[in-house]
């Protein structure tokens, strides 16, 4: 054997096993040394018991639909109330998957979900879960409106603004960024920011702007995104859920508006009233 030869892959062996360890060994150093507030988890257990940990700066498809689909089993356990009428299920599935399609992660394993509850609101987690009220397809006019908010959710997913968040508040806690958190921290950290936590101004105007390419590049009309904020505001009382985050809607308006007019579109899909109201009769 080549002497060489063999010295250097005696050292490519060495770092195979070497640079992980010191991961290991820096990680558990910060963790022993930085005081672990009472209500924060102990990477210290976690790292001793070898509990599976996600690292948010270098999360994968999969871990982040296997993180998704964890919250999804959390969120059906708990008091929130999903829709098992078939026809409303399938009519916002078919709308979502038409929207994803045009997406900028089309091969995402998106699952759509309706929600039975009264107030207009919608939501997304990780990995292509959707959550859409009863309440907010009651609110919308027509399939392009509702088309709109979908592709506004999705938006958040294919920006991974969850995932985002989550590795500032990792940050932000103290966690050692070498460690990441574990899979059940992680699980709860994201159904903390979703539920509790508006999204930033910088994640609600990037999923407008996603949600507006995907609606119109599936063929329904741009219109649809501004009068269904329009329509909105105008009843009057506390601002709907969808509405109540931190870049005033009126901004987010305008914004859409001159997206719009840079790039305007013909197409005049979803705008039917009469044909809306019918896919939607189960919960009206």
């Amino acid at each position: 054997m080549n002497w060489n030869n063999f010295l250097a892959n005696y050292h490519v062996r060495q770092r195979r096993w070497f640079y992980p360890l010191i991961s290991v060994v820096v990680a558990l150093t910060l963790c022993l040394s930085t005081p672990t507030p009472g209500n924060a988890f102990d990477i210290r257990s976690l790292l001793f018991r070898g509990i599976q940990v996600i690292q948010m700066s270098n999360m994968s498809d999969r871990q982040e639909v296997d993180l998704g689909r964890q919250m999804n089993q959390q969120l059906q356990s708990s008091n929130i109330r999903f829709s098992r009428n078939a026809q409303i299920n399938r009519y916002v599935e078919q709308i979502g998957q038409r929207l994803v399609a045009s997406s900028d992660r089309p091969n995402l394993p998106f699952t759509f979900q309706v929600v039975e509850d009264n107030s207009i609101n919608a939501f997304a987690t990780l990995g292509g879960f959707v959550y859409i009220h009863t309440g907010l397809m009651k609110a919308a006019d027509n399939e392009a409106e509702l088309a709109s908010v979908i592709g506004h959710e999705i938006g958040h997913i294919t920006g991974r603004h969850l995932v985002q968040q989550m590795r500032q508040r990792e940050i932000a806690n103290g966690v050692a960024a070498i460690a990441g958190l574990d899979r059940n921290a992680a699980v709860g950290l994201g159904l903390e920011l979703v539920l509790n936590r508006p999204r930033s101004r910088k994640d609600e105007f990037d999923a407008d702007n996603r949600g507006l390419l995907a609606i119109t590049q599936a063929g329904y009309a741009q219109s649809a995104t501004i009068s269904f904020m329009q329509k909105l505001l105008q009843r009057g009382g506390a601002i709907p859920a969808f509405l109540s985050t931190h870049p005033p809607t009126g901004e987010r308006i305008n914004a859409l508006q001159n997206s719009i007019n840079a790039q305007p579109s013909n197409q005049r899909d979803g705008l039917d009233n009469a044909a809306y109201r019918a896919n939607i009769r189960p919960i009206l």
